[in-house]
């Protein structure tokens, strides 16, 4: 696993041990930014981080600052270790704190969240919810969700949805609150 592009190009990254993570891959991460686009001075929520390789890519590619949100403490050892690894603590954060916790007591909205929640386990729509009543959100958010194909967006929030992206097994969704109205179809497609 490796930095794509920016200022942390072709930099390997530290996985988590085990195999209880599910990594987002090299090619899934490179086509989430080429959709995307420039992360120039936006703020980054990285939900369910894992090794942090999304939000460091974020980072890589000009995002102001990350913040991490993972549970597990050795996905938070992972974090950490690549946050130094990179030399990019003071535009990093990671709170240790079930996903749930965290959205509940969200101070601020962020210009970029994504999410990659374990498979199948129902997560999408709960996180979703969640998401959408905190304070993490404005009106132009651009939420991503990395997700199984299997795993549909709940009918709430389908007008949200601005694009997807879809593998063998794993789909990248775009959303943002108000849906294609509130997105010029040059920022993100």
């Amino acid at each position: 696993m490796r930095i794509i592009a920016g200022e942390f190009k072709r930099r390997n990254l530290f996985s988590v041990p085990g195999n209880t993570a599910r990594p987002t891959t090299d090619y899934t991460r490179e086509s989430l930014f080429s959709i995307i686009g420039d992360c120039e001075g936006k703020s980054f929520l990285d939900l369910y981080s894992g090794s942090g390789a999304v939000g460091l890519e974020a980072l890589s590619r000009g995002a102001s600052r990350s913040v991490f949100v993972e549970f597990s403490y050795n996905a938070i050892d992972t974090i950490k270790k690549n946050i130094e690894l990179l030399g990019c603590r003071e535009r990093s954060k990671i709170y240790r704190r079930k996903v749930n916790s965290y959205l509940a007591k969200a101070e601020e909205a962020y210009d970029i969240v994504f999410m990659d929640p374990p498979y199948e386990k129902g997560l999408v729509k709960l996180t979703l919810q969640e998401l959408s009543e905190s304070s993490a959100l404005n009106d132009d958010t651009l939420i991503i969700i990395e997700h199984s194909v299997k795993e549909k967006i709940p009918l709430e929030w389908q007008d949200w949805i601005i694009q997807e992206s879809k593998t063998k097994h794993s789909q990248l969704t775009f959303l943002t609150p108000g849906g294609k109205k509130n997105v010029e179809s040059s920022e993100v497609l």
